[in-house]
């Protein structure tokens, strides 16, 4: 037994000192399980999947612009040695992430938010860092593989309920949350590589102070950049110190800002959703390309995606997700789709839905799934609907003990799919942000009445413009308003 013991303890041993790799950026050794090739690898799978989900931003000028500025960082970074791509994807959630292997992307939602040059520079620098400290490596095999499969996630995570469907290695690295150290590192490295490229760090901070606001303001989730993090005013003082240092290390005398130039570049971007991919008016979602709508229950949170809208209470307690399923037939469609999820029906049936031909299922993970999970038994009921040549999925989940609670939630949402008709829905265009002169001084509330903005949005466009109402703006500045 003791020589066992001996031995175990040296095959441990070896498999962690095998496993130890140096971190490109602090030189030290830390445990890895993962190599470069596979962090290469990893991301070229998630890419392609996180372009699905999303779509890109269809706007050449701003991915000309995030692609040339991220190469010039990617460069003078720790690990200049990957292939980095860099993509702005068309989501209005204020975010940026990185996945392995040097894929960067921003949302539209981020862009918008940002105020100048040098406040992307930071976050860009920021994200990048989590590449070159193998940040999401170090975290992948906890967060990824320990996720259970797709039911089971939705069910007990709100994180999940909230931004997940079939989360896949490559999607899930979305769900990362760094701890604070690793926070800290990047900030750290934001503040540097974006030094290196001439760029006033400092700006940063600032930008952290927009999402703090921005969070506060609507309870919005901000996923990565501020997940785990440290106290935001501790935050915004190191981040202006390390960017002082960082100038004084590199001499730089003269660090670019670049607000009017940022201004006029993200003029005319979309601001918040976009209507033709579906929108939410008084707890009613309309689709006008797709010509649907139903109601979302209330007081549920959701987010829509090119592949799905996710809809759920706050507590996690419950999900519902609307997406298309293939099949030449409803009955094909149905019998894919729950075999694809592991379902075992329990009941089906075939329905009327507002004069679409449609099938109500109930069904169960399968047994052995079930096992697996070892958690509380789970139920689905899933409507099946035809509608404009395609075929939808409507499939609400919770534990079986919730299930009689949900059914009637689950079902109206369900029950209440149509056809839209209605001119001024099928028509709706997306508001834009549009980029205007402040003709004389004034304060910013002032500036944004004489633009015909209402008192009920100045709040929201202070955020968005890193200002306070009471700012006094001298005549001439540039700042955001929102338009059809």
């Amino acid at each position: 037994m003791r020589k066992k013991i001996i031995s175990g303890l040296v095959a441990s041993v070896f498999l962690i000192s095998s496993s130890c790799q140096t971190n490109p950026v602090t030189g030290k050794k830390d445990v890895m399980f993962m190599s470069e090739s596979q962090e290469i690898a990893l991301g070229k799978e998630a890419d392609p999947q996180i372009v699905a989900q999303f779509g890109l931003y269809e706007d050449p000028n701003l991915q000309r612009f995030i692609n040339e500025k991220g190469q010039q960082m990617a460069k003078i970074s720790h690990r200049n040695n990957l292939n980095y791509e860099f993509k702005i994807v068309d989501s209005p959630v204020i975010n940026a992430f990185a996945v392995p292997g040097g894929y960067v992307y921003f949302t539209r939602g981020i862009m918008a938010h940002f105020n100048n040059e040098a406040q992307f520079a930071g976050v860009l620098g920021h994200e990048i860092g989590h590449i070159t400290a193998r940040h999401s490596a170090q975290q992948q095999s906890k967060s990824i593989l320990a996720q259970g499969g797709l039911l089971l996630g939705m069910i007990l995570s709100p994180t999940i309920a909230q931004y997940g469907q079939e989360v896949s290695q490559g999607l899930g690295l979305l769900m990362l949350k760094y701890s604070r150290d690793a926070e800290r590192e990047s900030d750290k490295l934001g503040v540097e590589y974006s030094t290196k490229i001439g760029y006033d760090a400092s700006e940063m901070a600032d930008f952290f102070t927009t999402l703090q606001r921005k969070q506060e303001e609507g309870g919005q989730a901000i996923p990565s950049l501020l997940s785990s993090h440290p106290d935001p005013g501790d935050r915004y003082n190191t981040v202006h110190q390390l960017a002082d240092e960082e100038q004084r290390k590199q001499n730089l005398t003269d660090p670019k800002v670049g607000r009017n130039s940022y201004l006029k570049m993200i003029d005319g971007m979309i601001y918040g959703e976009d209507p033709k991919q579906g929108f939410v008016e008084n707890s009613v979602f309309y689709h006008p390309e797709l010509k649907f709508q139903f109601t979302i229950p209330t007081n549920w949170g959701y987010q829509n995606t090119p592949q799905q809208v996710q809809m759920g209470p706050k507590d996690g307690s419950a999900v519902m997700g609307l997406t298309l399923v293939p099949g030449n037939s409803l009955q094909e469609a149905a019998q894919q789709s729950l075999q694809n999820y592991g379902l075992q029906p329990v009941e089906s049936k075939q329905v009327t839905v507002n004069g679409l031909p449609a099938i109500a299922v109930v069904a169960d993970p399968q047994q052995q799934q079930q096992q697996q999970q070892q958690q509380q038994p789970l139920r689905t009921l899933t409507y099946f609907i035809q509608h404009g040549g395609n075929i939808y999925s409507l499939m609400g989940i919770t534990t079986v003990q919730n299930f009689n609670n949900y059914f009637q939630v689950f079902s109206g949402s369900m029950q209440s799919f149509q056809v839209l008709s209605d001119p001024d829905k099928l028509n709706r265009k997306p508001e834009r942000i549009s980029i205007v002169t402040v003709p004389k001084a004034s304060t910013l509330a002032q500036a944004l009445r004489s633009h015909n903005m209402p008192d009920n949005r100045h709040n929201e466009l202070a955020v968005l413009n890193g200002m306070q109402l009471s700012d006094q703006l001298p005549g001439g500045t540039l700042i955001k308003v929102v338009k059809k």
